[in-house]
């Protein structure tokens, strides 16, 4: 009796966060999968059309044709040239060049970090601050070092080496930069934006793993007369393994959402700032934002779409993560 009695006492303790949860998360994914496979949803219908229509019982048949026809909003994904060609090309580029870029960069700078003695601290604070400055504000800086040719910084200084000005941007007017050269460039600028707003968290994290690796381990490796990078990939990332996989994980869930670099550096529908009607720079998450008004039920599609690859991948890492992680 006392074990059922503390049973439901755990239970009444979890129940505003099991409520929260369905209200929040349950409910609205049960929404959008109803509402991604219609083929006419507007906002304006409101909810309880989704599960009754309008004219009562006579048209829950054709409700239901309206749900089956054609896989619903899918096959208006499926069918779009652009979501393939940019916004899921650009999304997949983003995960598997700026993760592994960013957690090989953070490892090593944590390292570095945790050898030094003097200025330390010092440090730590110069590489935390993108971490705690306003993404529009770093987009914006961003916008001015790579700008068009030859305001931006970086182009005046390759001015004065005796090169010629990239239009990092897709901001030159003069329409000589090709759709494939402002595509490169323009996604080159965006990934070490991301990889720069990315890093400090990341350095933090393996900084503070590192910090509580037994110091013995180092020693015995510089007794045996070990080089660096042995002990390197030998000792200190396997210690590490925990926290880089968790980064690994938390990083790929948050590049398959990456959102606010492309509206930093270009604009809501990246667009390249010559104007040009193509998404060059476009995201799937950038895509179910521009559909979610006019045609809620493709965003909605989008949506599920990339809910399932976030699924799989995080589904590959967890499994990866039974295989190598150190404890």
């Amino acid at each position: 009796m006392e074990t059922k009695k503390n049973q439901w006492i755990g239970w009444v303790y979890l129940a505003p966060a099991i409520i929260l949860m369905l209200v929040f998360m349950a409910f609205p994914l049960i929404i959008t999968t109803i509402v991604a496979f219609r083929n006419d949803y507007r906002i304006g219908f409101g909810l309880l059309q989704l599960v009754y229509p309008a004219d009562g019982f006579d048209g829950i048949q054709s409700y239901f044709a309206g749900l089956n026809y054609g896989f619903g909003a899918f096959r208006t994904v499926f069918k779009n040239e652009y979501f393939w060609s940019y916004y899921m090309v650009n999304t997949l580029i983003i995960v598997f060049v700026s993760v592994p870029l960013t957690i090989t960069l953070s490892l090593l700078i944590a390292v570095a970090l945790n050898s030094i003695k003097k200025l330390q601290k010092f440090f730590q604070t110069i590489f935390f601050m993108p971490y705690v400055t306003n993404s529009i504000a770093l987009g914006m800086v961003f916008a001015v070092m790579f700008g068009s040719n030859p305001n931006g910084l970086i182009n005046s200084l390759l001015i004065s080496m005796g090169n010629n000005a990239i239009d990092w941007l897709g901001a030159a007017t003069d329409g000589n930069s090709s759709a494939l050269m402002i595509r490169f460039t323009g996604m080159a600028v965006l990934i070490i934006y991301i990889v720069w707003q990315a890093l400090p968290f990341k350095i933090l994290i393996l900084l503070s793993g590192l910090q509580g690796i037994d110091k013995q381990y180092y020693q015995a490796a510089q007794i045996d007369g070990t080089s660096k990078f042995r002990t390197l990939m030998r000792i200190t990332v396997p210690l590490l393994s925990p926290q880089i996989i968790y980064l690994m994980i938390t990083s790929f869930i948050g590049s398959f959402k990456e959102y606010n670099s492309v509206v930093a550096l270009f604009n809501k529908d990246g667009y390249p700032v010559t104007g040009a009607n193509i998404p060059y720079f476009g995201t799937i998450v950038l895509y179910i934002y521009n559909n979610v008004v006019m045609m809620p039920h493709v965003a909605s599609a989008a949506a599920l779409i990339l809910f399932v690859i976030i699924l799989l991948f995080t589904g590959l890492n967890s499994w990866i993560s039974n295989k190598f992680v150190h404890y």
